[in-house]
């Protein structure tokens, strides 16, 4: 049985304007594979019936026929009669990245650190000490909690063991942060763009997004954040305060104050994922934790990490930093979805902690390196499109296109080997399509390769319609 339906009306808003020109059946099939590919639609939910699209679309039912047939053929569909027709994902997508000898500008994740072998050797041998517990662990193994709260106090944050829970990585953070605070309907606040998996989070806790702007050359938008917090009393704000994903930018000690001041008026939680915080590259500036300055403010600030982009990606430890009685609430109710944090995987984290501040310069130098070719490939092929005015320490540059043409532009790169986002994946509204995430993760050789590839495809992109503003691009 399909997880959901979506309908006509709400189908018809995440195509937008998808019209190119191509065969009507065509485009429309492109356009829903890109959905499914990003992630704005998901996999296994039905379709709207033929005559229920055509209707909306004011296409003839040929063509949503055609189309849904076309989807089928490539492995995004399933028709069973009676039953309508399903959204799918073929094996190979979308998630055949480098391996298959693809260029993957869309995981902004670092290869693991030269430190993780001997770790890991280490870890296995230190395993036999907790083989006779159960493997897991709901709050995680004291030596981790340990070192966690250690960093958080050696940034600037006073922190103890019993103000940390390990989990199994930053989303699982957020996820389990989103079903304890938010009851269905309330309203949650997060930046416009951000992580887009943090959306789909706040949005399965059945939060109301409410969002304001942030960019890359003037930062967050501080008057409409604190408009939108003090209208709308969110119950949680989620915020990326360091490296912010995608854009790179990070606040301002000002920005930071005005939004704990905003927050504590109406006694919004706020959530700050450090999962960036210390990827700095050449940032001027330090600053401490989020929660270090909540003081005066009261402000109420839980902080979320993650080993996976420090370390490898395929260590999926992440951590909260929260009050005692906050963290026993998120325990009483973890178990329902997830019933610990592998120990094995901890004690490698725990065993690389012990070498973080050189890890954390190894990653400096491979994000300074993946700058650095991308800014010399894009002033080289792509010379038009909009670079960030710095990326100082984070994963990604946050790229805007001369043409609202970024869900083309994608579609046009996968036959070339290059795997690319669309801009709209980052927003709550289908904004974004003057705009493109590149991670600088990859070899400096690779994300040359890429921006090669994107400035063969641009030209036939750039040709088709452009696509109508809504208010959040037209804000940006």
């Amino acid at each position: 049985m399909p997880r959901g339906r979506i309908g006509a009306t709400a189908l018809s808003g995440l195509l937008g304007q998808w019209q190119g020109d191509g065969p009507a059946y065509e485009t429309l099939a492109e356009r829903i594979q890109l959905l499914l590919i990003d992630g704005r639609l998901s996999a296994d939910v039905r379709l709207p019936s033929e005559r229920e699209l055509s209707e909306r679309l004011m296409l003839s039912r040929t063509t949503i026929t055609a189309a849904y047939r076309r989807l089928r053929e490539h492995g995004y569909a399933l028709s069973v009669q009676g039953s309508g027709t399903t959204t799918k994902l073929p094996p190979t997508a979308p998630d055949s990245f480098a391996e298959g000898g693809e260029i993957d500008l869309v995981r902004a994740t670092l290869p693991a650190t030269r430190r993780l072998p001997e770790a890991a050797v280490e870890a296995t041998r230190r395993l036999g000490e907790h083989m006779t517990g159960p493997g897991y662990t709901l709050w995680g193994i004291e030596e981790l909690r340990e070192q966690i709260a250690a960093r958080y106090t050696a940034r600037g944050l006073a922190t103890d063991p019993d103000q940390i829970m390990v989990t199994t990585g930053g989303q699982s953070a957020i996820a389990l942060l989103a079903r304890t605070v938010i009851s269905r309907g309330d309203r949650a606040y997060a930046e416009s763009p951000s992580y887009p998996n943090a959306y789909d989070a706040l949005s399965l806790a059945g939060a109301r997004i409410i969002t304001s702007p942030v960019t890359t050359d003037a930062g967050w938008d501080m008057p409409a954040m604190e408009a939108a917090i003090a209208r709308t009393t969110p119950v949680m704000a989620y915020v990326m305060p360091d490296f912010h994903n995608p854009t790179s930018r990070s606040m301002s000690t000002e920005d930071r104050l005005r939004l704990l001041h905003a927050a504590a008026k109406v006694d919004t939680l706020v959530v700050a994922d450090d999962t960036t915080a210390e990827l700095d590259i050449d940032r001027h500036h330090s600053f401490p934790p989020l929660a270090a300055m909540a003081g005066e403010h009261q402000a109420r600030v839980v902080h979320i990490g993650s080993a996976s982009k420090m370390l490898w990606g395929g260590l999926r430890v992440g951590w909260i930093r929260a009050d005692p009685v906050l963290l026993t609430q998120i325990a009483s109710g973890r178990s329902a979805t997830d019933l610990g944090t592998p120990i094995w995987e901890q004690l490698v984290t725990s065993l690389l902690f012990e070498h973080l501040p050189e890890i954390l310069q190894e990653r400096a130098d491979q994000l300074a390196a993946g700058r650095a070719a991308l800014y010399h490939a894009m002033r080289e092929h792509l010379p038009d499109w909009e670079l960030p005015p710095r990326i100082d320490g984070g994963l990604s540059a946050w790229v805007g296109l001369p043409a609202p043409v970024s869900s083309q532009l994608t579609l046009a790169a996968r036959p070339h080997g290059l795997l690319v986002t669309a801009g709209p994946r980052f927003g709550v509204d289908g904004a974004y399509e003057r705009h493109l995430r590149l991670a600088i993760t990859p070899r400096p050789d690779l994300v040359r390769r890429g921006v090669e590839i994107l400035a063969e495809v641009w030209p036939r992109a750039a040709s088709t319609p452009a696509l109508a503003l809504t208010t959040s691009e037209a804000v940006v």
